[in-house]
């Protein structure tokens, strides 16, 4: 199973599709998007991995009048490279990995999955809560 996730500034998901490995992220994208359609109406950048790029980046500009930006490594650098605005998402599924259930692929049902992402999420969210008040 593929997650495309889309997620806040703090890395707390505000979207979530959950498709087959065999899913090119272009087309994992197209679902989320259609997901979220008219929900977010404050959003006007979204940044995505590199394999997000293509047609994608005009389809969403056209349909959803949001700046799809591809952040991209440099060529000229070798080894390690802390990508910026990318590290967020990685951030929050190595939050998500905390969560035993989704370290491994028990689940059968992609919507069992997803379900499974929110209560983690949930949880996560309620924690940080709990440590502020």
């Amino acid at each position: 199973m593929k997650r495309h996730l889309l997620v806040d500034t703090l890395g707390f998901i505000i979207a979530l599709t959950v498709t087959t490995a065999s899913v090119q992220d272009r087309d994992g994208a197209k679902l989320l998007c259609a997901k979220i359609q008219g929900l977010c109406k404050g959003l006007a950048i979204v940044w995505a991995d590199g394999g997000y790029r293509g047609e994608l980046v005009q389809w969403v500009k056209e349909r959803f009048t949001w700046a799809l930006e591809i952040v991209l490594r440099p060529d000229n650098v070798k080894g390690f490279v802390l990508l910026p605005k990318r590290w967020v998402v990685e951030r929050t599924n190595a939050w998500l990995g905390h969560s035993r259930r989704l370290n491994r692929q028990y689940e059968v049902l992609h919507q069992t999955h997803e379900a499974f992402v929110y209560i983690a999420m949930t949880r996560i969210m309620l924690r940080r809560i709990h440590k502020i008040s």
